[in-house]
């Protein structure tokens, strides 16, 4: 199995061509306007978790020494960013604010699901700490519901054997829908397990169908489907319209002042569709 080797910021890229079609090299205005330049990357991959979850120690083991350290665009929220090449592919890792949910309008929560949503990375890592695994399942239901490319990383994984803790790896990815691969980044296990793994779903050779919590309310099903074909026909191309329904149904008003305004048309950008600024949504929305 490939091992990673750390990008140098001044090389080029061979082949860009050679990366899939839906990668994220094909929204680079979109990402670079997220803070995010590709110049010399084939595809993009976020990092997400909890707080304390040993998230940094993923990034700087997949990341050696090459990493950038910074601001997120307009805000005061730290960044860093990274880069390792694996199996002649380069890969520019995003590693996001530390949140216990996506749900609400911190900062930190807004910039993770707007990278994740709007910025639609090749890939997502949701590290979590294996020893707690029910008390991080909260995120990872909420990045499911945002992308449909996404890997578990069940870090912590001596701990948990320390503590004599089991997790059943293989039910929770059939449970969840998503690879789920068990690492220990402190002593460097199950990295190079997680690399394959990511760089199948960056790639498009693995598929994976997450689970999405079901609303069983068929008036809130019938509200949800008619706010998504509104969406779609004000801002054509809109990634995950349905998740920007159920946020406008849920009253988040950062989605709301998007859509009233038009901006969520800026908010992203597809091969088959420019943003369209401009653009106001013509109903009322109410939480």
């Amino acid at each position: 199995m490939s091992e990673p080797t750390y990008v140098n910021e001044g090389q080029t890229t061979a082949a860009l061509t050679s990366a899939c079609s839906t990668c994220a090299i094909h929204q680079a205005s979109q990402l670079e306007r997220l803070g995010v330049r590709l110049d010399n990357y084939d595809y993009v991959v976020a990092l997400a978790g909890n707080p304390n979850v040993g998230k940094s120690t993923v990034f700087n083991r997949l990341t050696g020494l090459r990493q950038h350290t910074g601001n997120w665009p307009g805000k005061t929220v730290s960044r860093a960013e990274g880069g390792f090449r694996y199996a002649a592919h380069q890969y520019k890792l995003v590693d996001l604010p530390g949140t216990y949910s996506l749900l609400s309008n911190s900062q930190d929560e807004e910039i993770a699901r707007d990278f994740i949503v709007f910025g639609q990375p090749d890939a997502t890592i949701i590290v979590v700490d294996a020893t707690v695994l029910e008390r991080n399942l909260n995120l990872v239901l909420q990045v499911l519901d945002m992308t449909s490319r996404a890997v578990v990383c069940l870090n912590l994984m001596d701990e948990a054997r320390r503590k004599d803790i089991q997790v059943d790896q293989r039910r929770l990815a059939r449970d969840l829908g998503v690879p789920v691969v068990a690492t220990a980044a402190r002593r460097g296990e199950g990295l190079s397990e997680l690399l394959a793994t990511v760089s199948a779903v960056a790639r498009g050779q693995t598929v994976c169908r997450p689970y999405h919590i079901e609303h069983e309310s068929p008036a809130l099903k019938q509200a949800v489907a008619q706010l998504v074909r509104q969406l779609e026909t004000v801002f054509p191309g809109l990634p995950n319209a349905r998740w920007v329904a159920l946020r406008l149904l849920d009253g988040d008003e950062r989605i709301e002042e998007l859509v009233r305004t038009g901006e969520l048309g800026n908010m992203f950008q597809t091969r088959q569709q420019p943003a369209s600024p401009g653009l106001a949504f013509p109903i009322e929305v109410h939480g």
